[in-house]
């Protein structure tokens, strides 16, 4: 120990001999480590941790697979992981495998609190959800099974802990004090324990309310017992000693009898559809990390980051140990006098471990002073549709303190190797002599091939953001099929405000004229189906004289819009008229459709005109609606979905339209953001209840929809320079020491006649040389790497041209700009000078 403690006071005062290297080292180790350890942290939370819940590995999510029929309404993740009411209540009283089963569905609500109106995302939970997960309450209770057994008959509601410190001000006498939600008073009664957010992972709900409560909570959409109507997630306790394969061939007999039940309420559809619909797989899949609509839609992309930061570090660790070997060149004659005088080379190796050690814990150091920083940048790009409290921390825990300084002793071992290979062996003789050549001419060597490796990795970095840059550029410029300039966007739910249903309609009135009336305004539409937000709403549909194909899909986006949707949007019509004020409730049921779906059925947008179309089957009791216009094709649910046969309806014609939130789009002949304080107080003298939610102009919306694009081109674009920035520091190292090491061979050369330019292309051609092998080598394993991006690319080839190219072209520019200060120097070298100190 005596020794150890000593060994590690020499390296303390080696490094702090050398203050420019050690800097230079641990702030090269700081950017590598510190960006792993924050790309780490979202990692860890998004991909790896189970629920801080009991005994999460007990923990099932229920999937199905097969037909489907009536409506399905989402907020993520995969369709087959939605069930209606009806058949979560009964595979949850009729299973035998299960020790618990839990449902959940997310949703906003107006919550009023002392006179403060916000909106606040809140979570339908099943009665049993925290007795399920056995989370407990930080104050109060949590709901029991007899919260929720009567619709309307428990107004009860539970706060998470992150909302009831910062709204409440972790005040404990909130219990049993009223809060007001859409209008209606809710009583608290607890709040839940600290640390839990939700089982649905991404999600950091303010309000817990039960499940029978929807139709307060989510007045638009009450359906609590329409079998067919698919809106909420199922998470299962197993009973001990219950395999989740046991449970899911134990469940199959049942969820086939329920299957077979509700397919007798399913009309005029073939036999073997009908087979099929009875006859789906009900299948179990891990639990212990909740459900996560952004871990599947993030998973690929961190994973890429991942990959990419780990490059980072590669390339840092590679560059310290380079700098190692240049710092060992001239210890030689140190080493070797220590291993005369007795030294073993157990203790020499473990002095410069340590000394390895020292520089890789300092800039772990520094590197976790970094993380927590570029970790909340990220959080705040990545997580844009959150307002309110984060359900992911920036601050590292035990975990990443573990990762970021196991990474750190990880890679000081890494590069201490080099010197330590170095002085394994050394030539006690010529080094005392002072006749290090070799030793020399090995570790250049060496840092030649690190510069060598260093290069390509920069150019897999630099090809890879090359590509994710030309996605965002191909998606931010992508015409989406109406104006995106001048359009102000936000939504209104008159539930939340307090309104009756028969309240609705005459409010949305009121709102529009109000906004059609304020100076700038061209146009004012608003639908119940948002564009580019990520939603969809699917309805089986059906065309009078047009018999279906077996099987065919029959689905359609309906939109319900207003008569100035179209003019607001300027989405134009490639036939026919738009809606006006003349479609009522009292005229001729009328739809427009997009081009996809007239060409579908009638091959022609002009043959489309004057047809009908029913939402259901005749047998629903929907009316036939009369095709009087045409849209041109345009995106809905997202710049990379494809888009989708659409149905348009009027507002004033749907029967059930008033159920339902509003997004209002307002295009302006002003700059948008100018008009959005306008909005504000018009909306405010019109109601004060009423809540805006969401206020952007449509290219901040577009923006917020790429976020996950922008996060990736960002971070591979920082890396890729990072890479680069760190081979020219390489680059330059070598050529500076080589040509140094080689001064008197250069001052010979030039006595004997040799131009100063063919010193400099002397010097250029090996900089070229290195660079072309390294080229050689990177390029095929760009491509076959970046076939692995395929996924996350749009617009643009994987082996794009374009990109290879210009990339290549950047890092050989780099390389000979990092190259002109050295070969300057080679071109300088005094030949009397040079002969003279030999």
């Amino acid at each position: 120990m005596t020794g150890f403690a000593q060994d590690v006071r020499y390296a303390f005062r080696q490094l702090t001999k050398a203050p420019m290297f050690t800097a230079v080292a641990v702030v090269t180790l700081a950017l590598g480590i510190g960006a792993n350890t924050a790309i780490f942290n979202l990692f860890d939370q998004v991909l790896l941790r189970r629920l801080p819940v009991k005994a999460p590995q007990e923990l099932v999510q229920l999937e199905h697979s097969g037909k489907d029929y009536g409506n399905r309404s989402s907020y993520g993740g995969s369709g087959e992981a939605y069930f209606s009411y009806p058949m979560y209540r009964d595979l949850r009283d009729a299973n035998a495998v299960f020790a618990g089963m839990l449902a959940t569905d997310s949703t906003q609500t107006g919550v009023q609190w002392h006179n403060q109106p916000e909106l606040a995302d809140t979570e339908l939970v099943s009665g049993n959800y925290f007795e399920v997960l056995g989370v407990r309450p930080a104050l109060g209770r949590l709901f029991v099974q007899a919260d929720d057994v009567t619709q309307n008959a428990s107004p009860v509601v539970v706060l998470s802990f992150a909302y009831w410190q910062r709204r409440m001000g972790s005040d404990p006498k909130i219990l049993d004090q009223t809060l007001l939600i859409n209008g209606r008073p809710f009583t608290v009664i607890g709040v839940a324990q600290p640390g839990f957010h939700s089982v649905v992972v991404g999600n950091s709900p303010a309000l817990f309310a039960p499940m029978m409560m929807k139709p307060e909570i989510m007045p638009c959409c009450n359906d609590l017992t329409n079998r067919f109507s698919r809106w909420l997630n199922i998470i299962a306790r197993l009973k001990p000693g219950v395999s989740r394969r046991q449970a899911e061939a134990g469940l199959t007999g049942l969820w086939h009898a329920l299957r077979a039940e509700e397919v007798k309420d399913i009309p005029h559809r073939s036999d073997a559809y009908l087979e099929q619909y009875v006859q789906s797989h009900l299948r179990l899949t891990d639990g212990d990390q909740g459900f996560s609509p952004l871990r599947e839609s993030i998973r690929a992309p961190l994973v890429i980051v991942m990959s990419m930061v780990g490059l980072v570090m590669l390339m840092a660790c590679v560059n310290v140990a380079s700098l190692l070997l240049v710092r060992a060149a001239g210890r030689m004659r140190e080493i070797s006098l220590r291993y005369a005088l007795g030294a073993g080379r157990g203790r020499i190796v473990q002095q410069l471990l340590i000394e390895g050690l020292l520089l890789g814990l300092a800039g772990g150091a520094l590197g976790l002073v970094l993380a927590p920083q570029v970790s909340a940048l990220l959080l705040r790009r990545m997580l844009t549709y959150i307002s309110g409290d984060l359900p992911f921390s920036a601050q590292p825990d035990l975990r990443i303190f573990a990762f970021n300084f196991g990474l750190a002793i990880v890679v000081s071992l890494l590069f201490s190797l080099a010197p330590a290979l170095q002085f394994w062996r050394p030539d006690l003789t010529h080094t005392l002599k002072q006749q290090n050549s070799t030793v020399a001419t090995g570790a250049m060597r060496f840092r030649r091939a690190s510069v060598g490796v260093q290069i390509g990795l920069s150019l897999l970095l630099l090809i890879g953001s090359g590509l994710f840059l030309r996605t965002l550029y191909e998606l931010k410029t992508l015409d989406v099929g109406f104006a995106t300039d001048h359009l102000v966007t936000f939504g209104i739910d008159a539930g939340l405000a307090g309104y009756d249903e028969k309240d609705v309609p005459g409010l949305f009135q009121r709102v529009s004229d109000r906004l059609a009336g304020l100076p700038s305004v061209h146009a004012v539409g608003a639908t119940n189906d948002p564009v580019l937000a990520g939603d969809t709403s699917n309805r089986n549909i059906s065309i009078p004289g047009y018999t279906a194909k077996e099987d065919e899909d029959m689905g359609a986006e309906w939109s319900i819009v207003t008569d100035g949707y179209f003019s607001a949007l300027q989405m134009p019509l490639a036939a026919g008229r738009s809606f006006t004020a003349q479609d009522g409730p009292d005229a001729a049921k009328v739809a427009i459709v997009n081009e996809s779906l007239a060409r579908h059925y009638w091959g022609d947008p002009q043959r489309a005109l004057g047809q009908h179309i029913l939402r259901g089957t005749v047998q629903d009791g929907q009316p036939e609606l009369q095709i009087v216009g045409v849209s041109r094709d345009s995106k809905h649910e997202d710049m990379r979905s494809s888009i989708r046969r659409s149905v348009f309806v009027p507002y004033r014609q749907d029967a059930e339209a008033f159920r339902y939130p509003l997004q209002f789009y307002v295009r302006t002949w002003q700059e948008p953001q100018a008009i959005e304080g306008t909005i504000r107080s018009a909306m405010k003298e019109l109601d004060s209840r009423i809540v805006l939610d969401t206020m952007r102009t449509m290219d901040q919306q577009i923006d917020d929809t790429l976020s996950t694009e922008r996060m990736i081109a960002l971070l591979a674009a920082s890396f890729g320079i990072l890479a680069t920035v760190l081979a020219a520091v390489g680059l330059y190292g070598v050529l500076a020491y080589s040509i140094l090491q080689r001064t008197r061979e250069i001052g010979i050369r030039i006595a004997l006649g040799a131009t100063r330019g063919k010193v400099a292309r002397m010097v250029l051609t090996e900089v070229l040389w290195l660079v072309g092998v390294s080229v050689t080598v990177a390029l095929p394993c760009a491509l076959l790497l970046s076939r692995f991006l395929k996924s996350q690319l749009f617009g643009v080839s994987e082996h794009d041209p374009l990109t290879l190219g210009l990339m290549t072209g950047l890092v050989a520019v780099v390389a000979l700009l990092a190259a002109y200060l050295p070969t300057w120097r080679a071109t300088r070298v005094d030949p009397m000078v040079a002969l003279r100190y030999e």
